[in-house]
């Protein structure tokens, strides 16, 4: 016998491959995944090098313009002004928008899509962009003149249109995002820059929206034209935001003949020379401009000109946390911009014969806009105004008016002080305190807001100048921290502390399953006077509406349910006691009330959980199949989920809440608000790619401070999510409780639903009405569908009802319960609502 190796011939060892560092195969996968992103960006930089522009030159025979382009005929610059930028700083910002958003636009579009799409939609955009231009100059426009001097070279304008194009295809949430927050910078920079970079950027952007549109014909896309409160908020406050930062974008540029420039003419610094002597005598129209050139001079009025951006940021900042002092903020501000624009840019003289003879049609065209920009804003607040109803403590809105109004008075007594002690530096001499009180408001107002200087009475030097052009800077800077203050305030009295106090007796084991509903915003709480009973409830219509059962002792039901009446009777309420389980139904029946079934519980033992035999075969084969394809699960709350999981849940929501043809609906089914309670779980099934294929929400139920109990919430899944996603979710959750010691699983109450093999009860005026809530809501919200999947788990039901007193307050309740669910249903809804009630049927 040989061996097989031959004698003296050693095999080398074989070395384990290198493992690929983490970043690299970061890079390479994003190269992977957007390829011509990355080749755009290094083109950029490679032509800043060859072209020069980042070596401090300009080649304007590779730039687009009216004068490149069409005067001198150079055909390929719309091309060529795409692939490098005019400086270095151009550059860099145009790489860092193609390795982002253009990246983002190309995984969603494709390579070999995005890359015609970048060229058409730039090209044309310039195209059109240097025709319009070309239009202007041979009417004489102002503008157009003006503007055919710039010479373009911006790969953002293709990049632009490229997002756009892209947003047809982006979930429900990034495609309101894109599309409201992106068209509102791109009109920004046109209106208040007015560089041809931005007109031509605005335009691509247009196109890319159309282009799109017909990229996306024939494939679903859901309607965006609903969305939850949180993403309103969060896209007020970005178009608020946006429009405040659009004086900015003219102190940056210093573009003052754009539409908006004039507006932001007093905004910027002023060098002032000393004022004639002659004006003593003959206070000419030179002199007032002599004296205002003094008043706006240096940076303590450079910072009162910036007072209503500023304002405007910070309300926007109030205003995506729904605060309405921050939107009451915004109003105000918007309004008196609107004002003050309207009598500084000059609108009168649209409205006088003469002045307008002497007026360019580009100089009425930019007092217009200037007053319709914070109009607008106005408008956007107030269609949006049940949006922001977050409220501060009137603790802290008293403290705040306490501040600004001793701030204020502080400051205007030092003003008036100081100008009758140095009244010798004033034009005029010594004024009077009718003088400096009738001038008080310009020291805190910005200059380019106020009309022009009438009264010759002004400080020209010495302390009387300083605190004129100063005292309104301490003044809003107590202003602005006292503002921050108010608008981080939250109600810590009554309403947290009784919160507070209902969770503690949650955990000594009351409520039942459903309890964990009464900790939801909206609900005010009763206590027995005792403190150890509570029934959470809210009142609309002057009904007094219950959510779950009583939160008591054993055997103090009774006692906890009369006393809650005889509260609500003191307080000029009618009782409606909603959703509560059978057990209490005996009391109810005691008083003589009527009551009816309003929906079934599925609940599940867990103890004797198994996933065997055929009747679990539709939820066993679904659970194989995830852990075949890879999926996982993770058990957390909300703060300590990763970030990427928090977003990717938000997107999935807004998605979710897109597709709905009513609004979110509230009283028992929760939503996003209600998920990031710190007591309440969260199951999510994960991909082996890493991405959330569903998620869930679960409530806490306790026994002697001990969770025995989780009840379904909030559910979503992910579009493309694996057939049978939900049931491999709420089957793998369950195994995970009955591990964690957990006694029940509820999948929560099925509104309007009947236990299988049950007849409905004769129809009664309440059961008509639910009935016609649960066919309104069946389309959008699909509440039979969810039963029938609720029975695959093999549950047990249990009813639960609704109890209440008078038979004649039935249209008020049923009012109240659809006001409950549908805060935001229409009069059109409503009427059909009352219509249903008025068929009288009845009782129990």
């Amino acid at each position: 016998m040989t061996d097989d190796v031959s004698a003296g011939t050693a095999v080398p060892p074989t070395s384990p491959p290198r493992p690929t560092p983490p970043w690299l195969g970061a890079v390479l996968a994003y190269l992977r995944g957007a390829p011509f992103a990355a080749v755009l960006a290094v083109l950029v930089i490679a032509m800043g090098f060859v072209t020069g522009t980042f070596l401090g030159r300009f080649p304007a025979e590779l730039a687009a313009g009216e004068g490149t382009t069409v005067d001198q005929g150079l055909w390929w610059t719309p091309f060529t002004a795409l692939l490098f930028g005019d400086s270095v700083v151009g550059g860099l910002l145009a790489i860092a928008l193609i390795l982002t958003a253009g990246a983002y636009a190309e995984r969603t579009l494709g390579s070999v899509r995005s890359v015609w799409v970048f060229f058409v939609t730039g090209v044309l955009g310039i195209l059109i962009g240097v025709g319009s231009q070309a239009l202007l100059v041979s009417w004489g426009s102002q503008w157009g003149v003006l503007a055919s001097f710039d010479l373009v070279a911006d790969p953002t304008i293709g990049t632009v249109g490229l997002l756009m194009a892209a947003s047809a295809f982006a979930p429900a949430l990034w495609q309101r995002r894109i599309r409201v927050v992106g068209f509102t910078l791109l009109l920004m920079f046109a209106l208040y820059a007015a560089d041809s970079d931005s007109v031509f950027r605005l335009l691509s952007g247009v196109l890319g929206l159309i282009l799109g549109a017909v990229l996306a014909r024939g494939t679903v896309r859901p309607s965006w034209h609903r969305s939850s409160y949180r993403e309103v908020r969060t896209l007020v406050a970005a178009i608020v935001g946006a429009t405040g930062l659009g004086p900015i974008i003219v102190l940056v540029s210093g573009s003052w003949y754009a539409p908006l420039g004039l507006v932001v003419s007093g905004f910027s610094p002023v060098e002032a020379q000393p004022m004639d002597k002659s004006c003593v005598q003959d206070f000419t129209a030179d002199c007032t401009r002599q004296a205002a050139a003094i008043l706006q001079s240096g940076p303590g009025p450079f910072l009162i000109s910036l007072v209503p951006l500023v304002l405007t940021l910070l309300a926007a900042w109030g205003l995506r946390t729904g605060r309405r002092a921050a939107w009451i903020m915004a109003l105000v501000v918007n309004a008196a911009v609107a004002v003050l624009t309207a009598t500084a840019v000059g609108i009168n003289d649209l409205l006088d014969d003469k002045a307008r003879g002497n007026l360019l049609i580009e100089d009425g065209i930019a007092m217009i806009l200037a007053v319709l920009v914070p109009i607008g804003v106005i408008a956007l607040l107030l269609l949006t105004r049940r949006r922001f109803q977050v409220t501060a403590p009137r603790a802290a809105a008293r403290r705040f008016t306490a501040t600004v109004v001793g701030a204020f008075v502080v400051c205007a007594g030092i003003y008036v002080v100081i100008g009758l002690i140095d009244g010798d530096n004033y034009l005029d001499g010594q004024p009077s305190i009718g003088e400096l009180l009738a001038d008080l408001v310009r020291p805190f107002v910005s200059p380019g807001l106020l009309p022009d200087i009438a009264d010759a009475g002004i400080p020209v030097d010495g302390a009387a100048l300083v605190v004129y052009q100063w005292i309104g800077v301490p003044f809003w800077i107590v202003f602005v921290f006292a503002a921050i203050r108010l608008f981080r305030a939250t109600h810590v009295s009554s309403l947290a502390i009784e919160e507070a106090r209902f969770r503690a007796l949650l955990r000594d084991g009351g409520g039942g399953t459903l309890g964990f509903m009464g900790t939801w915003t909206g609900n005010t709480h009763w206590f027995t006077p005792d403190g150890r009973g509570a029934i959470a409830y809210r009142v609309i219509n002057k009904v007094a509406l219950t959510m779950s059962d009583p939160v008591c002792p054993e055997g103090a039901e009774r006692d906890t349910i009369e006393g809650f009446i005889g509260y609500c009777e003191a307080q000029g309420w009618s009782a409606c006691f909603y959703s509560f389980h059978e057990r209490y139904l005996p009391i109810f029946q005691s008083f003589g009330w009527q009551y009816m079934s309003v929906g079934e519980e599925t609940v599940l033992d867990l103890p004797g959980f198994e996933l065997t035999g055929k009747a679990w075969q539709k939820v066993r084969q679904p659970l194989n199949r995830g852990e075949r394809e890879g999926m996982t699960t993770l058990w957390s709350t909300w703060h300590d989920l990763p970030s990427r999981y928090s977003r990717e849940i938000t997107a999935v929501s807004e998605e979710w809440v897109a597709h709905k043809k009513l609004p979110e609906m509230g009283f028992t089914l929760g939503g996003m608000e209600e998920l990031k309670d710190s007591d309440v779980g969260i199951f999510l099934a994960i991909n082996k790619d890493g991405g959330i294929e569903a998620t869930t929400s679960w409530l806490p139920s306790w026994t002697d401070g001990r969770i025995t109990g989780w009840t379904i919430d909030f559910m979503r899944r992910s579009d493309g999510a694996m057939p049978g996603i939900m049931e491999f979710v709420i089957a793998s959750a369950a195994l995970h409780m009955k591990e964690q010691g957990a006694q029940v699983m509820s999948l929560s109450g099925a509104p309007l639903a009947t236990k299988p093999g049950e007849e409905a009860p004769d129809p009664t005026v309440m059961s008509r009405l639910l009935g016609w809530l649960g066919e309104m809501l069946e389309p959008a919200y699909g509440f039979t569908s969810l039963f029938r999947f609720k029975s695959k788990f093999n549950p047990r039901y249990e009813t639960i009802y609704m109890a209440y007193a008078d038979p004649a307050q039935l249209p008020r309740i049923g009012m109240a319960i659809g006001s409950a669910y549908l805060p935001e249903a229409t009069p059109k809804e409503y009427l059909a609502l009352m219509q249903t009630i008025t068929n009288r049927g009845g009782e129990h």
